[in-house]
Formats: structure tokens, sequence, C-alpha cells
């Protein structure tokens, strides 16, 4: 998989087109020049996201109403696809070869791994974070696995409605329950299918795990249910149905669903300690990276061919021994974008890599 080339107008201060490397591309510049925004806008071409900020308008250069990202992009043996991304407003739309497509017919043509900042909450962060990362890394095996999430989020939605509503009420514990039941049901069925998902997808990471890359540390990963220490995990419809039955009257209390994947977590540790908890900023920032890599792995395995790799910062965030170590990982395979204010790596790595600099939003191969 490889992006040949990329088209903006109007989004943040970029301007113009550029024709990228097949391996690894070297975007330099000060700071407030647009390295950034040429990142976000390859992210933003294969997810339809922002890696900064969740209101697309925000995007949008000042002044303007409409921002468009284009890019050439070949696959395997494929011949060329052109894609885009509009954005008007909060509003997207996904086109491919001209054609507008859906949201899970567009994800799969172009796939990126980014480690950014924002990005180091997979770590630091929340289990939401961690089931994201996880969710993410399905649905590039699996785009369908999309439309299965958004199932499952319409259903806890709905069925707090009911639960917030039942508080209000002196309903008793068989009505409530058989207004539940339609929901329930389809709470376990994708419930079942969210978590033989993740756990398929930990165990494709798991066997990708490139240990002691940094260090002599061993990172390992492990999904865990919140429903464990409460029945056999093995059989876990059975064990859903019954906790739910269980922990109706909780339910109501709280006024949401307390059981289903939505609370499940990714349990990431160092030598068997809690990275988020005992790990230091350059363990951390090491496990994030370990774990892109084996996120690249399964894709490569899955699919035969390589996603893209994004890296915001470079020396920011990693230092020189780090970051040369990874390159050297993913040379001959992935093409791979780096942003840096600092020439060491242009210096380093001037032979094997195209290089260019961002000046005002403007980009150029030097």
């Amino acid at each position: 998989m490889l992006l040949k080339s990329l088209e903006i107008h109007s989004f943040r201060n970029l301007k113009g087109q550029v024709k990228w490397g097949s391996n690894l591309n070297i975007i330099w510049g000060y700071n407030g020049q647009g390295k950034t925004n040429w990142l976000e806008s390859i992210y933003l071409l294969a997810t339809s996201k922002s890696f900064r900020t969740q209101r697309p308008h925000e995007a949008i250069k000042f002044d303007e109403s409409l921002a468009v990202v284009s890019g050439v992009v070949t696959r395997s043996h494929e011949i060329s696809r052109e894609l885009q991304v509009a954005i008007q407003g909060n509003t997207k739309s996904m086109l491919v070869n001209g054609k507008r497509e859906s949201l899970s017919q567009y994800l799969g043509q172009l796939h990126t791994i980014a480690f950014t900042a924002s990005e180091l909450e997979v770590i630091r962060g929340t289990p939401e974070a961690r089931r994201k990362f996880l969710d993410r890394g399905i649905i590039s095996l699996h785009p369908s696995y999309l439309q299965t999430l958004a199932n499952f989020h319409r259903v806890i939605k709905q069925k707090n409605r009911l639960l917030q509503a039942a508080e209000s009420t002196e309903l008793s514990t068989n009505s409530i329950l058989s207004k539940l039941e339609p929901w329930n049901e389809q709470l376990i069925a994708l419930s079942v299918e969210i978590f033989n998902s993740r756990n398929e997808y930990v165990d494709h990471l798991r066997q990708s795990l490139e240990h002691n890359l940094f260090s002599n540390e061993e990172l390992t990963i492990r999904y865990i249910s919140s429903l464990e220490g409460n029945g056999d995990i093995s059989n876990y419809k059975s064990l859903l149905t019954e906790r739910l039955h269980v922990r109706l009257q909780a339910e109501v209390s709280a006024g949401y669903t307390l059981i289903g994947p939505h609370r499940d977590e990714l349990k990431i540790m160092f030598n068997g300690r809690d990275m988020r908890t005992f790990g230091s900023s350059g363990q951390q920032r090491s496990a994030l990276i370990l774990l892109d890599l084996a996120a690249i792995s399964v894709y490569h395995t899955w699919h035969g061919e390589y996603p893209l790799f994004l890296m915001d910062d470079a020396d920011a965030e990693l230092d020189h021994h780090h970051v040369s170590s990874l390159i050297d990982y993913l040379q001959g395979g992935v093409q791979t974008f780096i942003t840096t204010s600092k020439d060491n790596l242009i210096k380093e790595y001037q032979s094997q890599a195209e290089i260019y600099e961002v000046v005002e939003g403007k980009i150029d191969n030097i």
C-alpha cells in the first residue's frame, strides 16, 4: 500500500500538492509552519478523522467553507485509486474515484497507524482509549466491524433511555425487564461478537509483539472482560445473560448500562507490572511503538501488504537512538512519514529518504 501523492485545498494552512517517496519521508520545518498539518491530512484521507480535533470544521482554513484532501493510492498490483475527503461545516463526504462512498465502504482504502502525542492515551489514558485502539485494528481487518460497533452503541443509548425512564417511575421488576428484554437480546448478540473479535485481535497482537525491541523489559498484553471473576468467562454469552439479570436493579439505580464490553480493558504490562501506573514516560512511549509495530505486522499478515506509518514530532517523543532503531526496523516495507524540526535525521537518512521542507504550509522536496 502506497500513498503516491496528496493535494490539499483549504485544509488548515496547507496549500499545493506533493508526490511522496515509497519508503521513508521526512517532513522538516520550523515550529508553526504546518508539518503536523501535512501528517494530519494523510490521517484524514485514510480515516476521515483528525488525530487533533473532534470538530471537523476546525480544520477548514479561515474564511473558507470547504476543505478538500485528495490522494492517489496504489495497493499491491492494483491500478491506482483516487481518494478524497471533503469537509463542509461539520459534515464530511468520502469519494473513491469520484464516487461517493459510505464510511464503512471507504475505510480500508488507505490504512495508517499513527504515533502521536494524543495516541499516548492508549498507554496512559482511560480504558476507552485502549478499547478504541483494539477496535481500530479490528476494523482494519474487518471493515464491517464498524457497523457492529455502531449497532452496539445505538442499543446502549436506547437501553440507557429506558433505564433512566424506569428510575423515575415506579414500575415493577417484571415490567422493567419486559421493556428491556428486546434491547438486552440485541446487546447480548452484539457483545458476544465484540468480545470474540477483541480477544482474537489481542491474540494476533500478542503473537506479533517484538517484546524487547528497545529494552530488556518484556511487554505483555491481556484483554480483560468486566465480567471476569463473576463466573465462567469461557461461556461468555451465558455469563453475560446471567449478569444482566442479576444487575437489573443496579442498572436502574445507576440509570445506565453497567454490563457489557464497553466496560472491558486491555491490560498492558512490562515485567508483570501495569504500564499505565508504573511505566516511565520513556517506557510508555516504547510500549506504544511496540503495539503499533505489532498492529502493522498483523495487518501485513492479514492483507499481504503494509499500512502507512505516521510519526509526529519524532525528536520530542523518542530519543535519537529509539527513532533510529524504529526507522531501521521499518525500512524496506512500510511507507513512513516522520515530522521533525531538527536536522539530525536528515543528515543520517538523506541517502535513504525523501526530504520535504514546510514553509507557511507549502511543502517542497529538497
